[in-house]
């Protein structure tokens, strides 16, 4: 039966701690996976502009030994052509995957709905799977563990916040989420990942306080306007300057290093001389992308 990876809400603590490992292994031994994809190909649907992730996902398919078709459907031509399911159906008929980068969490359902083989979410209005695989895997990589480490995610809670704390809570990670009033992450996921932490001794905090991520081994930011967002910026600063990652709270917090899945917009929601300082685990982030896709096609394509 095929799996898809549309969020990490349905996995169990012992299936993404696999998945973690797995991805550290294929890091590590890359020859041992250069032919684990070899004959089969991938079509990646991308409805949004990236870099990061059309990249890694085109190169990391690569060096497993399979290929990678890429769908702008802006450029294209392809929005609004026909259906997402019959998309989705017809592209089931020659890919072995979908990876997909939607503005819909909806657009995925009907696509993993449609499609004979497996759907990865490599980015939607709610969850960004991918992206949070990679922050996980830099933090064990960092650590030496994830389990029993604090995260403290600042600023808007959004699609990459939901999917750190869902990952986080799975992996035993604890989860404080510092957002503007009015910026709370998802009230259904947090409860969900608060649940998933009674049973993996992970405490999830959401506040409005920076003063509650004293503690934390490494803070999280992003973008404070996402994508499409056509908010003035003069009142998107007035909000969220206060939450601005920088040196100050990095020795507040008492924080070691600092992630941000990128783009990032230097001397907004961080300070520039943070993310070139040694603290930054930014570049790794980025590299690990390609890493976390590997192990999640693997997995899913069982390889």
């Amino acid at each position: 039966m095929k799996q898809d990876l549309l969020t990490f809400s349905d996995w169990t603590p012992d299936a993404l701690h696999s998945l973690l490992e797995l991805a550290l292994t294929m890091k590590q031994s890359p020859a041992a996976y250069a032919n684990v994809l070899a004959g089969k190909s991938v079509a990646a649907v991308f409805e949004k502009p990236s870099l990061r992730t059309r990249v890694s996902f085109d190169i990391g398919i690569n060096k497993l030994g399979g290929h990678m078709v890429y769908l702008d459907c802006q450029a294209g031509k392809l929005a609004g052509r026909e259906d997402a399911v019959d998309m989705a159906a017809n592209l089931a008929c020659w890919a072995d995957a979908i990876v997909a980068r939607v503005f819909s969490h909806q657009t995925l359902e009907q696509f993993a709905s449609a499609a004979k083989v497996p759907v990865v979410n490599a980015l939607c209005d709610k969850y960004h799977p991918c992206q949070a695989l990679a922050d996980y895997l830099t933090l064990y990589e960092t650590f030496g563990q994830v389990k029993g480490l604090t995260l403290a995610y600042v600023g808007d809670g959004n699609n990459v916040t939901h999917s750190l704390l869902l990952a986080g809570a799975l992996l035993g990670c604890n989860q404080v989420v510092v957002t503007p009033p009015g910026h709370e992450a998802d009230p259904a996921i947090v409860a969900k990942a608060t649940t998933i932490g009674q049973a993996t001794g992970a405490s999830i905090v959401q506040t409005t306080q920076i003063s509650d991520a004293a503690g934390a081994d490494a803070l999280y930011t992003d973008t404070w306007l996402s994508m499409g967002d056509d908010t003035p910026l003069t009142t998107i600063k007035e909000k969220f300057m206060p939450y601005q990652v920088n040196e100050d709270m990095m020795a507040i917090t008492g924080a070691k290093y600092v992630l941000h899945c990128q783009p990032a917009h230097r001397d907004l929601e961080i300070t520039g001389s943070l993310i070139d300082s040694s603290k930054s685990l930014l570049m790794l982030e980025a590299e690990n992308r390609m890493h976390g896709q590997n192990a999640i096609l693997t997995h899913l394509l069982g390889a």
